[in-house]
């Protein structure tokens, strides 16, 4: 699993204690047919997350892919010339930030998240059997994954992948699906920065 960032968030004034209304734009697409979507439940799993974090505001796109098309996207951008499982692009801010200042411990509520989620409904099939759940199950768990690296997580040292690896569980829990199988010897690319020019 792989994060592209081209950071940080642009940062909101705290409210005076009132919680403030979220906002939430999320384009989704399928352009595979290897795993049924209903692209309406994806938007509804990525808001419920959103609100689980305490993100008030983003604005996503989220395209479900083929191996060959995120093997392109892979290679382009961190070349790797293989299919990876997702991969997130931060939109957020200017360059040399990371989410929320890099790490999971920034604060959500003042977050404004700009990105792209890509994931590979193809891997999710594959590797449902492979871990014996529910391929839906797989490719939402693909999109916590790609959400958690644009608010700041991060998985290439071991400390921090374990505090993904526990807020993915807590996620997914939360959001009334099962938390994923545990995995061993993954290894995400290390993050690359996009030109900023699109």
């Amino acid at each position: 699993m792989t994060a592209v960032r081209r950071p940080s968030p642009q940062q909101h004034p705290q409210s005076s204690g009132r919680r403030r209304p979220t906002c939430y734009d999320i384009a989704c697409c399928n352009r595979q047919r290897h795993l049924p979507v209903r692209q309406a439940e994806i938007r509804r799993l990525l808001q419920a997350a959103l609100r689980q974090l305490g993100v008030p505001a983003a604005d996503l796109s989220v395209a479900i892919v083929a191996d060959a098309e995120i093997a392109a996207v892979h290679n382009r951008w961190l070349g790797v010339p293989e299919p990876t499982d997702v991969i997130s692009f931060d939109l957020s801010g200017g360059p040399g930030d990371a989410g929320l200042g890099g790490r999971p411990g920034g604060d959500p509520r003042q977050l404004q998240l700009v990105g792209e989620i890509i994931a590979s409904g193809e891997t999710a099939a594959r590797q449902a059997a492979r871990y014996g759940w529910q391929a839906d199950h797989e490719l939402a768990y693909y999109l916590v994954h790609g959400l958690l690296h644009l608010c700041g997580f991060d998985d290439l040292a071991p400390g921090p992948r374990r505090s993904m690896r526990r807020r993915e569980r807590q996620l997914m829990l939360a959001l009334g699906l099962p938390a994923p199988p545990r995995r061993s010897g993954r290894r995400a690319a290390p993050p690359a920065t996009p030109p900023r020019k699109r």
